[in-house]
């Protein structure tokens, strides 16, 4: 991996520690799932055993910069320093039904210059321990699979497009939004997945295999580095109303530039 930078070494480095401990603790929810207790306490473990990992060979890496972690929260850092923003186990219900689709997501938010604050997402990687997969972007050097450059879909038209999006489920999520959204969009496109992880669908959008993506109700860590994984491949990025900021985690839509502009008008004629 010669193309990576110090910085994406040190957070691909750590990405495949934790996903090897994931891989393992994955090897054994299936032989869980016939427990009467099942393998809810265990998969919470694995996820906290993957977020120390993560930690301590980041802090080790780079003293001194903050931490957003899913677990433990926010661990501040020297105030003129960057901050990670970590999710240890996005797709945690996957992981606990035995479904081989959940990863690791890595950004590094860079402090605004005026002090107040938080400012650009300038690096970030999204590892999926299950295939040995590491998309990985950095601010101006564009978005990668490994050392595959990344470019987002082409495709122009809704009747050709397969789009992804996360649905709201017990205690989380707005079901009424949601399913107004899906009957303004789903009726123009080609198709809709939901596979259960955010970071992923992200970087299927940069990669091109998804042409769209839509969901709200979700945390930073969750989309901050997928923000990034998708600008830097040429796509587009804003919340529901179009505003574009350096992450998007209570409102994401996500395409290439024509579709993104398609989408954006069915959601918002949606929610009016």
């Amino acid at each position: 991996m010669s193309m990576f930078s110090g910085l994406i070494r040190v957070m691909e480095r750590a990405a495949r520690k934790a996903g090897n401990r994931l891989r393992r603790d994955f090897g054994e929810v299936e032989h869980l799932q016939v427990s009467r207790k099942g393998p809810a306490d265990f998969v919470s473990k694995a996820d906290m055993r993957a977020e120390r990992i993560l930690y301590d060979e980041l802090l080790n890496a780079r003293p001194g910069w903050g931490f957003v972690l899913e677990e433990a929260g926010v661990i501040e850092g020297d105030a003129d320093k960057p901050r990670w923003i970590i999710d240890p186990l996005d797709g945690t219900s996957n992981f606990l039904h035995g479904i081989p689709h959940f990863a690791i997501s890595i950004a590094v938010q860079e402090p605004r210059l005026d002090g107040k604050g938080w400012g650009d997402v300038t690096a970030a990687v999204i590892y999926h321990p299950i295939n040995d997969e590491t998309y990985w972007a950095e601010k101006t050097r564009g978005a990668w699979l490994q050392d595959a450059r990344l470019r987002v879909s082409g495709r122009r038209h809704l009747d050709e497009a397969l789009i992804a999006t996360g649905i709201p489920f017990q205690g989380h999520g707005d079901f009424a939004e949601w399913s107004r959204i899906f009957g303004a969009i789903g009726p123009e496109v080609a198709g809709i997945r939901r596979f259960g992880a955010a970071s992923l669908d992200m970087a299927y959008v940069a990669q091109g295999r998804f042409d769209g993506f839509w969901e709200s109700g979700l945390n930073d860590w969750d989309t901050a580095a997928g923000c990034l994984l998708i600008r830097e491949a040429g796509g587009f990025v804003s919340d529901y109303r179009g505003r574009s900021n350096p992450i998007h985690s209570a409102q994401v839509l996500a395409a290439n530039d024509v579709l993104h502009s398609k989408l954006h008008k069915l959601l918002a004629n949606s929610l009016k």
